[in-house]
């Protein structure tokens, strides 16, 4: 329940003026005295108490009927032209409305606003059974640093300009959400099938045999020497469907992840020193910190369940 801001009174407080009235005798001008409020007041909320309301909650002010209400055929004419995408302006316009009317109209069909007359995706969650079945690839630019940057101090006229990138590449297994990142110069193919070799390296030094990855529709994943270097290890490659990063989804939350905990989390002096702080961090996430996900596991521990299946 939402008071009034201004209530003197609780919905207790009103209970216990009625109490004292009623059965323990109190006159009501010393019982309104006593809860700070005029005797019109007590003898409202008595009033109330007697006509069966015990709970004596406020009310809500909003008429019992409108009269002037815009009738049912009027508003299914409203509602017709919405799901054309007619903005409220033209609605009013071509019913001869008032705007405001209009827009009230739509605020209470919910069809505010143009997003909500699209249905809303299906979420589709997956989760492959075997650590190594698939591998989520991505990478993230990151900009080199050169002193504090204005994220820490906040002075954007300090800001060092055309240093350059570097890039963060990401693989994350997608069954146990264990995950390999290295900071590489630039995103070409042939930088990104070196970084696929060493990946799936990583995993088989890990007992884990890589079948496919997911990557996204990106030059250096749909390049020829990637795609070699794919052919070479006997991995298929998937792609996601354009303009839908979400089927990438778990590469993307571990970015976002990556860049909290990690790469914006300290004010490093320099890219290199934020690279060098890239594997501690790394393994805090793989052999430490819980997954929600994974009902509280590390990833390294359902790695390791794995393996041993």
């Amino acid at each position: 329940m939402t008071l009034h801001p201004n209530a003197k009174t609780t919905p207790y407080q009103r209970q216990l003026l009625v109490e004292r009235v009623r059965r323990c005798g109190w006159a009501m001008e010393d019982a309104c005295q006593a809860a700070g409020i005029s005797v019109r007041t007590g003898y409202r909320w008595l009033r109330r108490f007697r006509n069966g309301d015990c709970d004596l909650h406020d009310r809500s002010s909003r008429p019992h009927r409108t009269p002037k209400r815009t009738s049912a055929p009027r508003e299914r004419k409203i509602e017709r032209l919405r799901r054309k995408r007619w903005t409220a302006a033209a609605i009013a316009r071509r019913l001869g409305m008032a705007r405001s009317t209009v827009a009230a109209v739509l605020q209470r069909l919910g069809l505010e606003r143009l997003s909500k007359l699209d249905p809303k995706p299906e979420v589709r969650r997956y989760e492959r059974e075997r650590s190594g079945e698939l591998l989520h690839f991505d990478t993230k630019r990151l900009g080199k640093i050169k002193g504090i940057g204005h994220r820490i101090h906040g002075n954007r006229r300090t800001r060092s300009r055309g240093i350059g990138w570097e890039f963060a590449h990401v693989c994350v297994d997608d069954a146990s959400r264990t995950s390999f990142v290295e900071v590489l110069p630039d995103e070409r193919g042939e930088t990104a099938a070196a970084f696929l070799r060493r990946a799936v390296r990583w995993f088989r030094e890990r007992g884990i045999e890589v079948d496919e990855i997911l990557t996204d529709n990106g030059s250096c994943y749909v390049s020829r020497r990637f795609n070699d270097a794919l052919d070479q290890l006997g991995i298929k490659h998937r792609y996601t469907r354009a303009y839908r990063p979400q089927t990438n989804g778990k590469a993307e939350r571990f970015i976002q992840t990556m860049l909290r905990e990690w790469a914006y989390t300290r004010s490093y002096r320099s890219s290199n020193q934020r690279t060098k702080a890239l594997p501690k961090w790394l393994r805090f996430y793989n052999h430490q910190r819980p997954h929600s996900a994974l009902k509280e596991f590390t990833p390294m521990s359902r790695l390791r369940r794995d393996r041993s299946v």
